[in-house]
């Protein structure tokens, strides 16, 4: 008895670079400012973990080029995470009050440089 199997190979696989390797941020909220390190990356997704060491709780805000995305209320010594794909550009991470401050807290700059390389040689990734 002879098998035929057809269709087998008709759709050749598409050989597409895969996204950048996502890159870890981290930053810290303190009363006067909020720090994001590396502060310049080139462009792809990013992870970024932002500490609040602040005694309020605060809304974190990633806002720049096309992007607005918010996370909180980030309660006092807890940790909140924004994932996104960023653009060349400039962009601002914000840690916002509902209450009143005499002082605004100055906001972490993030230069966003052109494109990193695809993961396509990279091991171990999905």
């Amino acid at each position: 008895m002879t098998v035929l199997i057809a269709g087998c190979g008709e759709d050749d696989f598409k050989n597409e670079a895969r996204a950048p390797v996502r890159v870890a941020l981290t930053g810290v909220i303190q009363d006067d400012r909020v720090t994001v390190s590396p502060a310049k990356i080139g462009a792809g997704p990013v992870e970024i973990a932002i500490s609040n060491q602040t005694d309020s709780e605060r809304t974190i805000t990633l806002e720049g080029e096309s992007i607005t995305e918010q996370q909180g209320p980030v309660q006092p010594g807890d940790t909140a995470t924004i994932q996104k794909t960023l653009e060349p550009g400039s962009y601002e991470v914000r840690a916002g009050s509902k209450k009143a401050v005499r002082k605004e807290i100055q906001p972490a700059v993030l230069r966003i440089g052109k494109a990193r390389k695809n993961s396509n040689n990279e091991l171990l990734q999905p």
